[in-house]
């Protein structure tokens, strides 16, 4: 699969995302434990992949210090932080202020990744983006006290998720090890994180039904299993920058399933907000200067991420 196949197949399942977290938290799941079992679904989905590969597991002290970062920065934080926010606002809005994400990547990115450049045409599809999400939010409406809460919760996960892309084009993406075994790495971390976590945030956990059950089990082995695969070779290819740029894209998948499954309200700003964010999305996909050696052999791609990651 292609660049743009991949693209495309991570955005839908992680627009999905929002409204099988919303499914589990309407059904008095704490958010602690939303991110937990997303975690665990995760690790049993990816360690099943890595045997299916046979993929070698990393076992350097260097690798796991950096994926136990890298496991705070993109799932025990911001998946608990989403959650809380969606227990307070709808998946519609939630997919939404998920598309803040590569505003935040990109000044990460270019505070910790070397050679990470931004054009100006890459910085008005940024702004183009966040404009496009102002009009989906609706902001000229006024924000109550659940929808500030809630929102500031889905921020602050997306600053995080900025933090998180960076930190992995720089740390962690590079050298000789699988995404399905890197990925494996960092989401056991985040298990045993939010296994501390969860017993002292939230107490034992409860049966929440099955329907709750399914969303959760779905969301971690696809959502937070597979698609963390598909992550990390996007990060790859095309430096975090670009990658995050798909979550430009789940806010569309995000307002259709909640409409569509859950019923939550679509307004008209919804359509015009996501046409504006189209355009963005194709202004930061172009390409950068000095990154032009990542279009050309695997052999040249991989040359270059090796050299971004020892420096």
């Amino acid at each position: 699969m292609g660049t743009t196949g991949k693209f495309v197949l991570l955005s839908a399942i992680w627009g999905s995302s929002f409204a099988l977290i919303k499914v589990a938290v309407d059904a008095g799941v704490p958010s602690v434990q939303v991110a937990l079992a997303r975690c665990l679904f995760g690790a049993v989905a990816l360690w099943a992949i890595c045997a299916v590969q046979r993929a070698a597991i990393p076992r350097d002290a260097r690798t796991w210090g950096h994926a136990t970062v890298v496991a705070v920065l993109l799932n025990s934080v911001p998946f608990t932080l989403l959650a809380f926010g969606e227990s307070r606002v709808d998946s519609v809005l939630a997919g939404v202020l998920n598309a803040t994400t590569p505003l935040t990547t990109l000044a990460f990115a270019l505070l910790v990744v070397p050679g990470e450049r931004v054009t100006t045409t890459r910085l008005a599809g940024l702004l183009l983006g966040f404009a496009g999400v102002l009009v989906l939010l609706g902001v000229w409406r006024g924000l109550d006290g659940d929808v500030l809460v809630g929102g500031l919760a889905c921020l602050a996960a997306t600053t995080c998720y900025g933090a998180g892309f960076a930190y992995t084009r720089r740390f962690l993406s590079g050298g000789p090890h699988r995404a399905s075994a890197l990925s494996a790495v960092q989401i056991t971390c985040a298990t045993v994180q939010l296994t501390v976590a969860a017993p002292v945030l939230s107490g034992p956990p409860s049966w929440p039904g099955l329907p709750a059950v399914l969303a959760l089990l779905v969301l971690g082995a696809v959502g937070t299993g597979y698609a963390y695969v598909l992550n990390l070779d996007l990060i790859r290819a095309a430096g975090p920058t670009v990658a995050a740029t798909v979550t430009y894209v789940t806010p569309l998948w995000s307002t259709a399933l909640g409409a569509f499954l859950l019923a939550e309200p679509v307004g008209w700003h919804t359509l015009a907000g996501g046409a504006v964010v189209i355009g963005g999305i194709l202004l930061t996909r172009s390409p950068a200067p000095d990154r032009a050696s990542l279009t050309g052999s695997p052999e040249a791609r991989q040359a270059v991420l090796r050299a971004g990651a020892a420096e």
